[in-house]
């Protein structure tokens, strides 16, 4: 049938504590009573229930299951009914537009909720394709695969592959703190620009035609370029702006579902008018029957690098959404998130799915919604969501034969809008300029260049901004302004009182190898500016949290320089953790106990009572 593009047959909440181990103290009381067989068995039961505590912890899902209540059970069948109406054609259109076999966007649903179910920490969480990851994977397999399906298939289940293991390792390395060196005008930035670039890379599907993807920026020129040749199609464009306008108009509503009515008044439109034949509308073909098989995703040599490359991106991506999202229920629940854990049951899933014909998921900020308006108490909701997905490709495959590609483009088109943050930089704008031109800066370089050129251009950002203010710190010289209790920056209280041969130096950052020797110089020119001639200088190191062996040699050379001079170097408020290090640097004997005072006020009083 002309139009049609059939998909090839593909081969083979809460966190609750477990229940812990008696105390040490409890285990004495037991083994003194334990004479009795009644004792000696609870004795065995409480190590059997201790020792379940222990790997329970790593399945909160099934921890969940065992305490199971029989109220919530109509609740989570429903949840997950209505959680499958629209779970179906979301991972249709975000397998679609991450370049591979729609039939993979419901194995990539199915497996993830399965899993997510047992790992997954949250009760509610909704895990699948996510539009975010779209632009990433396209960017990957596109290029790599050729057009050829089971070499996308391949190349997306070997990138989930690598983007779980790394998830898990992290995990279970206690690493769940790495997304929040993101600050949040960056993740801005790329979340702008990744919904700017799924948005382009749906365009030509809405209008009905293909173009070669060559970056955002030179794809809409192409796009441009087809249009003024004439190569839209005006019933592709008609159904997909028609399925986009439902899709917005419903998205308020928690009663009906949106997307399921605009895709399937679509797909009844075409098949009703039989579009795809008089008027070549793509659609999306019969789903192969049967579920999901067991398949290793064998790659080649050369496709290593970049899907490694897009694992680690796609990996960061989705545990910074899932992490934001986990903690926003966890706030509105009034319930512990643990980061770590939310990371170990997004990498299982990820894992589960790379070897199950899928590619990598992410938790949806759409989907779990849903699922908690429709009542879900329980990773239940999940799984009866999945067996209705199994259902449907065991019973009825053809049933979403005439879906158009330009209604699932404008499924993804629609998410993607929502992906635009507009609103906080706004704010950003008003009440900090320079870190709204960085999030402008993350943005303008995932539109420049795509989306994981962008996202590396976005993490070496924010590893500059992160070292920025400890490479370039602020300091002060220190006074004693009148009326105003304890010492502060003389250049915001001029009036300020300075001690005559004293200068009090002030350090905001850890002293490491990127600023000790501009430490050095601008003590050094601090002694210089003063107004009288300097005999000692107390360095105010609260704020200084850490010392390495290139600022500890920088120390030494600055007492040197000013012992040259006939300036003793001093230091108040040093942490003991600080001082530790510098007994390990053979400081503490150079400077001895005496320079070394608990607060400037005591280095003050040593200073005058020594002159």
């Amino acid at each position: 049938m002309a139009g049609t593009h059939p998909v090839d047959p593909l081969p083979p909440y809460r966190m609750e504590a477990a229940t812990a181990p008696p105390a040490r103290g409890s285990e004495a009381t037991a083994g003194q009573e334990s004479r009795s067989p009644g004792n000696r068995e609870g004795s065995s039961v409480a190590r059997r229930i201790g020792h379940e505590a222990g790997w329970l912890r790593w399945l909160p899902g099934l921890s969940t299951l065992l305490r199971y209540e029989i109220a919530w059970l109509g609740h989570d069948v429903v949840a997950g009914l209505v959680l499958a109406t629209m779970l179906v054609p979301v991972g249709i259109a975000y397998a679609v537009a991450s370049g591979l076999p729609g039939i993979c966007g419901l194995y990539a649903t199915i497996v993830p909720l399965l899993v997510y179910a047992v790992f997954g920490p949250s009760r509610i969480f909704v895990l699948g394709p996510d539009s975010a990851l779209a632009a990433v994977i396209l960017g990957v397999v596109l290029p790599l695969s050729g057009g050829d399906p089971q070499r996308a298939v391949a190349l997306g289940g070997m990138m989930a592959l690598v983007s779980g293991m790394i998830l898990v390792l992290a995990g279970l390395g206690r690493l769940g703190f790495v997304t929040e060196l993101l600050s949040k005008p960056i993740r801005y930035g790329y979340m702008n620009g990744i919904a700017l670039t799924v948005l382009i890379s749906q365009l030509p599907k809405l209008l009905g035609f293909s173009v070669e993807s060559t970056g955002p920026l030179r794809e809409l020129w192409t796009i441009g370029g087809a249009i003024l040749s004439g190569r839209m199609n005006g019933a592709a464009l008609a159904i997909g702006l028609g399925t986009l306008a439902t899709i917005l108009l419903l998205r308020g509503s928690r009663r009906v579902p949106g997307i399921l009515v605009a895709v399937v008044g679509a797909a009844a439109v075409v098949g009703m008018f039989d579009l795809a034949e008089r008027h070549n509308v793509s659609i999306l073909g019969s789903l192969p029957e049967g579920l999901p098989r067991f398949t290793v995703p064998w790659i080649g040599i050369g496709d290593i690098v970049p899907v490694l490359i897009g694992g680690c991106a796609v990996a960061m991506v989705s545990f910074a959404d899932t992490s934001v999202l986990s903690r926003a229920y966890a706030a509105r629940t009034r319930t512990l998130v643990d980061p770590n854990q939310e990371m170990v049951g997004l990498g299982a899933a990820n894992l589960a799915t790379g070897f199950f014909q899928g590619f990598p998921i992410s938790s949806s900020s759409s989907r779990t919604p849903v699922a908690e308006a429709a009542g879900a108490r329980t990773q239940l909701t999940g799984i009866v969501g999945a067996l209705a997905i199994c259902l449907l490709l065991l019973v009825a495959p053809d049933l979403l034969r005439n879906l158009p590609t330009s209604a699932l483009a404008a499924v993804v088109i629609a998410s993607a809008i929502g992906l635009f943050e507009v609103a906080d930089l706004r704010r950003i704008y008003r009440i900090q300029r320079w870190e709204f031109w960085l999030s402008i800066a993350c943005f303008a370089g995932v539109a420049a260049f795509g989306a994981i050129p962008g996202i590396g251009l976005a993490i070496v950002i924010a590893i500059i901004e992160f070292l920025w203010d400890g490479w370039r710190p602020y300091s002060a010289v220190l006074g004693r302004p009148t009326g105003v209790e304890g010492y502060h920056d003389v250049t915001r209280y001029p009036e300020a009182r300075r001690i005559p041969g004293l200068v009090l130096f002030r350090w905001d950052a850890p002293l490491f190898f990127a600023n000790a020797e501009l430490f050095r110089e601008r003590v050094l020119a601090a002694v210089a500016e003063s107004p009288t001639p300097v005999r000692c200088v107390v360095v105010a190191a609260a704020p200084v949290t850490s010392v390495d062996v290139t600022a500890a040699d920088a120390l030494t050379e600055l007492d040197e320089a000013l012992l040259a001079q006939g300036i003793e170097l001093r230091f108040a408020e040093l942490k003991d953790p600080v001082k530790d290090k510098l007994r390990r640097f053979g400081l503490f004997d150079r400077f001895g106990e005496t320079r070394f005072s608990p607060t400037i006020d005591a280095a003050v009083s040593r200073y005058q009572e020594a002159t």
